[in-house]
């Protein structure tokens, strides 16, 4: 198997193809088989042969590297999406529907012809789908996303003053508790520990695992301990230099860990 990673656009998600003998360099455009349809795509990885035992071998071809012709038709393909996005919001609106459109995207063969929206509660779009279609004349499919797609899709700043990790290098949305904001001793604020989906900070995920390795034969906030012949409620844990506040009543001690045990 010959594998290559490829993206439909900037800031999708990554699939996996075989390219069987084609040897391909990194940006080369390509045309693919999916199982909606051909797309137009570009080629961002290659898979090593040490890594080839973790990658499905059921996974689809890429057919050719891209000719002027398909960037060509690539190009119209866009423009007719766009225009067929103005189309599908302004019928929305007509039928009443109160749902906002993000983007619209055919599949290069354009067998079908993705709508991506928002909205508050579930839409019955099938008059809107069926005037699509009339309009059109190909598949039409309508994909209701949420807040943290909609992040992915339109993009923007996060309170690091970077660009959204979303929208730039993260290939897939994984869950974010609460836990992990309590894990980093992050104040509860969901102005601090929310981003700008609403939801809770896709970073949070990152360190998580280290923090919960350093929190390891630390005690909770308030537990009582002992600590030599100091008893106290903990009322502070400083989870990276392994320091903790205790109250003893009648002083508050700062106590580290990393060269006092506890009971």
């Amino acid at each position: 198997m010959n594998i290559y990673g490829v993206k439909f656009n900037d800031k999708g998600k990554v699939y996996y193809f075989n390219a069987h003998d084609l040897k391909l360099n990194h940006n080369v455009c390509v045309i693919v088989e999916t199982e909606k349809g051909l797309q137009y795509g570009k080629v961002v990885d290659k898979i090593e042969k040490k890594d080839l035992k973790n990658v499905s071998e059921n996974i689809k071809d890429i057919l050719r590297v891209t000719t002027k012709e398909d960037y060509k038709q690539y190009l119209d393909n866009l423009k007719t999406a766009e225009q067929a996005l103005k189309k599908a919001q302004n019928i929305a609106d007509d039928l009443g529907l109160e749902m906002h459109f993000l983007s619209a995207n055919f599949t290069f063969d354009r067998k079908q012809l993705l709508f991506n929206f928002t909205a508050d509660e579930r839409i019955d779009f099938r008059e809107l789908t069926r005037k699509l279609a009339a309009i059109y004349r190909t598949r039409i499919e309508l994909r209701q996303i949420g807040a943290r797609d909609k992040a992915c899709s339109v993009g923007g700043i996060g309170q690091c003053g970077r660009e959204l990790c979303c929208a730039s290098f993260l290939n897939s949305l994984e869950s974010v508790s609460m836990n992990m904001a309590k894990n980093q001793n992050l104040a509860l604020n969901p102005s601090k520990i929310n981003g700008a989906c609403g939801r809770l900070l896709c970073c949070l995920a990152y360190e998580d695992q280290a923090y919960l390795e350093a929190l390891k034969g630390l005690p909770s906030l308030g537990d009582t301990v002992t600590i030599d012949s100091d008893q106290g409620k903990v009322v502070s844990v400083d989870v990276l230099n392994r320091k903790i506040k205790l109250d003893c009543g009648n002083e508050i001690k700062e106590v580290n860990l990393n060269n006092e045990s506890y009971q």
